[in-house]
């Protein structure tokens, strides 16, 4: 019996000791696991459950001078799915639980997003054939918010929401040659869209989420890693409203006369300001490719030369008045060809016999022989410095993108044809930006202010960047400005085309220009560019109007574009509250 008492004790000893093996090894891994390895198991462990994901800050406004959004940003959402979680579930309807399998949940989806249900299958089995254990695959990109809640009514519990900003342009076309545009991954690809991005674009931040072993978001579990910072607005000087009256009457005037392409511009004579620049043909930015042409998707007004023709006349007659070589009713005999003794051969648009015409008359006839007679009066040294001074050669301070400056050679590399061509708009070429800002300085007193299109960046933070304020140049004297803006009165009044173009009430100034357009080999085209550009009132200008279309087949001359000029201009005074003009315009004669 006491064999049997020992036998028993050393039985539990055994099983105690085997115990205590068990709990000495539980606690060595315990410790293990908390202590020597606790901070590289938890991060497993949050790996393995933790998700992150972008979010988006959200790009800044394009506005107008009224604070009209021009672009913006709405939010879109992209649609994805967890591949290795996707399978059948039960959704609990009126009629009870139903169960929904992996291939008609595809099918719901794809009826909201414009899919086939096989094609989301395809991406479901795509990412697990890539990978057995994805956990991510987007489904579609971008879709609105009334996509976004239909599909989360379907509570598929494999299948989430991710917020992605995109870009939207309320006006569609309306400015969107100058707006510009963003890619579908919105990257800003054109115009103020890409010029201003510095001021436009957004910061994306990061959240992290905790997800189930279903795959399942849990409630509550979304923290911010990094905030989202979003862009600023830019802040134009167009206005909205002129914009889509000059796009709405050139582009009918263009059809009308069967011009290849136009522009027209409108701008603030005393402050430069730039209020409404039409192209035609234009761009939708929210249908890019509904204009197939990419010449078509910009603003010909800054980024394509032409020779401006007799519309120059106006600065070599501000030239000549400045140097004080002639005076307005300076006379010259202004044959039908003139043979100028270094060889040039200069001749008018059609025969006739010797005129005797003041400087007035030259400008009133657009005489290219009598206004090389005025021209010759001062050196090409002269003539070079107060184009360079009027902007000829340089692209303006707008700041637009890939603005062309045009080409204005150095007075020394003039042959004896470009040293008289200069003088009435041939041998150089200008933007429509640079042939307004021309007649924006004649306007101004000889004063030529900074060609603006852009007022300042504001901030997300409500700050605003401001452009630096516009400081005039003077090129010409007042007296000389307002001379040359006189003459410009009397040809209004008194050129071939008076009736088209007037506008009752108000005094204005202006000139026509009919251009050959250069083939691209040397040579030019038969087309021609018909332009008219001017300022009203005449008596205190506020606005000048400069208005170009590039071959019009159907009426090839000024007259295709002087009632664009007339109802632009008319349109302007009266949107603006113009006051009529009281005195009348000086009386100066055009010949002798």
């Amino acid at each position: 019996m006491a064999s049997s008492s020992r036998s028993s004790r050393r039985r539990s000893a055994a099983t105690i000791l085997i115990l205590l093996v068990f709990v000495a090894v539980f606690v060595v891994r315990l410790v293990d696991i908390q202590v020597v390895r606790a901070e590289t198991l938890s991060a497993d462990s949050l790996g393995n459950r933790s998700v992150e994901q972008p979010v988006y800050g959200a790009r800044g406004d394009i506005v107008d001078t009224n604070g009209v959004v021009l672009a913006g940003t709405v939010m879109r959402y992209d649609i994805t799915l967890s591949p290795r979680n996707a399978a059948e579930f039960d959704r609990t309807t009126d009629d009870g639980d139903v169960t929904v399998t992996v291939a008609q949940a595809a099918a719901e989806v794809g009826a909201l997003t414009g899919q086939t249900g096989d094609e989301i299958l395809q991406i479901i089995s795509g990412s697990l054939a890539a990978d057995k254990d994805s956990d991510y695959a987007v489904v579609v990109r971008a879709v609105d918010v009334s996509v976004f809640r239909a599909i989360d009514k379907l509570d598929i519990p494999w299948m989430y929401a991710e917020k992605n900003p995109g870009r939207v342009y309320p006006d569609g076309a309306v400015a969107g040659n100058l707006v510009g545009f963003v890619s579908s991954g919105g990257e800003a690809q054109a115009g103020i869209e890409l010029g201003q991005d510095a001021c436009l674009a957004s910061t994306n931040g990061t959240e992290t989420y905790e997800k189930g072993a279903d795959g399942v978001r849990l409630p509550q579990s979304t923290v911010t890693t990094v905030r989202a910072k979003d862009g600023g607005d830019v802040v134009t000087t167009i206005d909205s409203d002129l914009q889509w009256f000059v796009q709405q009457v050139l582009a009918e005037q263009a059809v009308a006369t069967g011009a290849a392409w136009g522009n027209v511009v409108v701008q603030e004579v005393k402050t430069g300001k730039l209020v409404a620049v039409a192209d035609y043909p234009s761009v939708d930015p929210n249908n890019v490719n509904g204009t197939p042409d990419a010449e078509d998707r910009g603003s010909r007004a800054f980024t394509a030369p032409f020779e401006p023709g007799s519309t120059y006349k106006a600065l070599t007659t501000a030239s000549v008045l400045d140097a004080g070589a002639a005076t307005p009713l300076s006379r010259v005999v202004a044959p039908y060809r003139y043979l100028p003794p270094n060889g040039a051969n200069v001749n008018d648009s059609s025969n006739h016999a010797d005129l005797n015409l003041t400087l007035t008359g030259v400008m009133i006839e657009s005489s290219n022989t009598g206004m090389s007679k005025f021209g010759e009066l001062i050196s090409d040294q002269q003539r070079y410095d107060y184009m360079s001074k009027f902007g000829v050669g340089s692209a303006s301070e707008s700041g637009f993108l890939a603005e062309e400056s045009g080409t204005l050679r150095p007075f020394e590399d003039w042959d004896n044809q470009t040293k008289y061509a200069t003088m009435f708009g041939q041998g150089l070429t200008t933007t429509a930006i640079q042939v307004s800002s021309i007649y924006q300085t004649l306007a101004n007193n000889g004063v030529r202010m900074p060609v603006q299109l852009v007022a300042g960046c504001r901030h997300a933070d409500g700050s605003m960047t401001d452009v630096p304020e516009a400081v005039g140049t003077p090129v010409v004297s007042a007296a000389a400005a307002r001379e040359t803006a006189d003459i410009l009165e009397m040809v209004y009044q008194k050129a071939w085309l008076a009736k088209t173009w007037e506008i009752p009430g108000y005094r204005v100034g202006a000139k026509t220009g009919t251009a050959q357009m250069p083939d691209g080999r040397g040579g030019y085209t038969k087309g021609y560019l018909v332009s008219v550009s001017g300022f009203a009132p005449g008596d205190d200008p506020q606005y000048v109007v400069s208005v170009s279309l590039a071959d019009p087949v159907k009426l090839n001359s000024s007259a295709a574009s002087a009632p664009i000029f007339q109802e632009v201009m008319s349109q302007v005074l009266k949107k603006y509250r113009a006051v009529p003009s009281g005195a009348t315009a000086p009386a100066l004669p055009g010949t002798w």
